[in-house]
């Protein structure tokens, strides 16, 4: 069964969806388990695709566009046509590497700001697929970053929340005029 939410791999000007930035209380709500996975669904995961290929991402939660879903969408090849993108209703971790790298993340809702996180270095992950199958997949790399990192907008947490070298991360946040206020550390 072909995927009925392929789009375009490209900018638009006027994407249909608004990224909500860092210090809006929109991120940090959590999103909603999906009941049913409908056209609807579909609809929103196609835009959310355009939004973040309009935004040069390669990951998009529906929580960043001020929608409490649990869904995602990744693509850690948008410049290739031939790779389709990730969508992830209701993800769930299930098993985590004990392996942990660090690796730098950026962030659609926090846009210019790079800095190191911790992450599992793999992960697998069970979701409902754009129709409401289940798929569990296994990732490394980068794909398991992106999940991890779409994961935690799923529950209101920032890349930033996640980030250990303090100093680093309030010059960066002044550096782009981001409040160091709308850092919620994690433990």
């Amino acid at each position: 069964m072909a995927s009925e939410v392929l789009v375009e791999k490209k900018k638009l000007e006027n994407p249909p969806l608004e990224i909500h930035y860092l210090g809006d209380r929109a991120l940090r709500y959590p999103a909603k388990r999906i009941a049913k996975v409908d056209a609807e669904i579909r609809d929103l995961a196609r835009q959310m695709l355009q939004t973040m290929y309009s935004a040069d991402g390669i990951g998009l939660a529906a929580p960043q566009v001020a929608i409490h879903k649990q869904l995602i969408v990744i693509d850690c090849e948008p410049d290739n046509p031939a790779n389709p993108p990730l969508i992830l209703v209701n993800p769930t971790i299930k098993k985590a590497s004990r392996d942990i790298c660090v690796a730098q993340e950026g962030c659609l809702s926090i846009p210019g700001v790079y800095l190191d996180v911790k992450r599992p270095e793999a992960i697998e992950v069970s979701y409902k697929d754009e129709y409401g199958r289940p798929r569990t997949i296994t990732a490394t790399g980068l794909l398991s970053r992106a999940i991890q990192h779409e994961m935690d907008h799923l529950t209101g947490v920032l890349f930033v929340d996640r980030v250990e070298n303090r100093l680093a991360l309030t010059q960066e946040l002044d550096k782009h005029g981001f409040s160091t206020q709308a850092v919620k550390p994690v433990a």
